[in-house]
């Protein structure tokens, strides 16, 4: 098993990339869709919350109100840090756990990371990371034309998160994502070539 991150700035085209290294035959778990799932009742993170933040954040279903807690913590960095120390280690454990499903395998295991920092790459033994590139201007452009945000939220969601310059240190690889489909297409064509040649980490541990 090869374990690699996957990151990239809102805009960048991430969720794309992640679609097609699966189609080449990686296996995708997706932060996002693991932070949903910790939450729903039953999961790791579900009574945590309503402990802490009482059982006005449940919406009429029983599920998490996400709006209602997000209303919550918003402004406030002690409710924000109670909350992200109920939810972070939950993703953890999901994200290790699912990972683990294919130890032993040949399987390369992508993990797709929005905000993805040294601890993760630590924390998930990550092999190596992909950054999903795109000038700042470009992402801008497709934010407000694509996706239909206003130019005031998408700058401030784009203020938010990491830098260009942040982000690429200490990526192994790195797939630019400027220029039109075709283009995208071979550019993930080539980093997954790249992705076969690593040797996985039993290998390496057994000194082949």
């Amino acid at each position: 098993m090869r374990t690699v991150g996957l990151t990239g700035n809102i805009g960048a085209g991430k969720s794309t990339v992640a679609e097609l290294l699966v189609a080449h035959g990686a296996v995708l778990v997706d932060a996002d869709k693991v932070a949903r799932e910790v939450v729903e009742p039953g999961a790791a993170a579900y009574q945590p919350i309503i402990d802490r933040f009482g059982a006005d954040v449940l919406d009429g279903d029983g599920l998490i109100d996400r709006p209602a807690l997000a209303a919550k913590v918003f402004g406030n960095p002690d409710e924000l840090a109670a909350l992200n120390a109920i939810i972070h280690p939950a993703i953890g454990i999901a994200m290790i756990e699912g990972k683990d499903t294919y130890a032993g395998t040949d399987r390369i295991v992508v993990m797709d990371i929005p905000l993805l920092k040294q601890f993760h790459r630590e924390m998930l033994a990550l092999d190596a990371v992909i950054v999903v590139d795109v000038p700042p201007e470009l992402a801008l452009l497709r934010l407000t034309t694509l996706r239909g945000m206003s130019e005031d939220d998408a700058l401030a969601r784009q203020a938010a998160q990491p830098s260009r310059a942040e982000r690429l240190e200490g990526a192994e690889f790195v797939i630019d994502n400027s220029d039109g489909t075709d283009h995208l297409t071979e550019e993930v064509d080539r980093v997954w070539a790249e992705l076969l040649r690593l040797a996985p980490p039993e290998a390496t541990s057994a000194g082949v």
